[in-house]
């Protein structure tokens, strides 16, 4: 069966800028992810869509992320890579979009930058990692850009950034994509849910990758121990479900046969995105994996809305059909 056609949402770039960047702030991503950065091009990006059918793709850069504790720094290396995505994609207009990347926990700069991506260069979004050097989303010190984000009905896409410390000696503490990514992002997306962010700023649109990380897992425990955190006032009271449901999940990475199951308990199907995560993932296992999500019998009444509709209502992306 050929590939359907399809938007991709988490796709990824690595422009001359970013690269430069990493080397600059002196960034080795074997030594930091335990996992090497790929080759990319612009040419090769097209490429990669027509040979997997994807209409349109809205670029993010990966990690690591580009602060390392200068404010200054950070700013002007964002402003460099976001100036370099949105020329990339004023090249293919109609197949590529992206979304910014931010120069957290720079809360001004960052609110700087978001708008003038927004407003000038046609971003779709914004990027967020998960931790911006150490600082996690939920964290009262990002409260400006949360509220700017929420006044734009923003799409923000959370990506997994590696934690500020890990336990040393174990074999997750080597290949970060395996487990600190996913435990990463679980971990902020509890935060923002646990501080009240996502019910103070409900018009944000949260993207959360990789069919919502260990969310789906956690969502009932969570629900079960607030019962006894909340009274005790150990934990605000949160809609643990309803937050689940609010938010949107790409499908990016093997989701099946157990994670996509899962997460169809606490999400809204009509917030299903699809995602490759390329070039990270090797294009034969992007082709794998999305035919894996056109014959799953519990996608078949959706799969279109799934892999197309949803994110062109999300991100405004004109149909091509």
């Amino acid at each position: 069966m050929a590939l359907a056609a399809s938007i991709d949402v988490h796709s990824h770039a690595l422009p001359a800028s970013y690269l430069a960047a990493l080397a600059e702030l002196g960034t080795d991503p074997v030594a930091e992810d335990g996992f090497p950065t790929p080759a990319w091009s612009e040419e090769g990006h097209l490429a990669f869509m027509e040979k997997t059918n994807q209409e349109f793709c809205v670029l993010s850069i990966s990690t690591p992320h580009i602060n390392r504790g200068s404010n200054e720094q950070a700013a002007r290396l964002a402003r460099a890579i976001n100036d370099e995505l949105a020329a990339i994609c004023s090249r293919h207009p109609g197949r590529l979009g992206f979304s910014a990347l931010l120069p957290v926990p720079a809360v001004g700069e960052s609110v700087d930058e978001a708008r003038r991506c927004l407003d000038e260069l046609g971003a779709l979004g914004v990027k967020l990692p998960s931790n911006g050097n150490g600082v996690y989303l939920g964290d009262p010190s990002l409260e400006p850009l949360m509220a700017f984000l929420d006044e734009r009905s923003a799409v923000v896409t959370i990506h997994p950034s590696l934690p500020p410390a890990v336990p040393q000696g174990v074999f997750t503490a080597g290949p970060a994509p395996l487990f600190e990514y996913v435990a990463d992002t679980t971990r902020a997306v509890l935060n923002l849910m646990t501080t009240g962010t996502l019910q103070k700023h409900p018009h944000v649109k949260w993207v959360v990758p990789h069919a919502g990380s260990f969310l789906p897992e956690v969502a009932h425990r969570l629900t079960g121990i607030s019962r006894v955190l909340v009274p005790a006032g150990l934990m605000e009271p949160a809609d643990v479900m309803a937050s689940l449901c609010g938010l949107y999940y790409d499908l990016a990475g093997d989701v099946l046969p157990v994670m996509l199951p899962a997460l169809l308990e606490v999400c809204d199907p009509a917030h299903l995105l699809y995602g490759s995560d390329t070039p990270y993932t090797p294009l034969p296992a992007i082709q794998h994996n999305k035919q894996a999500l056109q014959d799953c019998p519990e996608l078949a009444p959706i799969i279109d809305t799934v892999l197309h509709h949803n994110a062109a209502r999300l991100y405004g992306i004109p149909s091509m059909r």
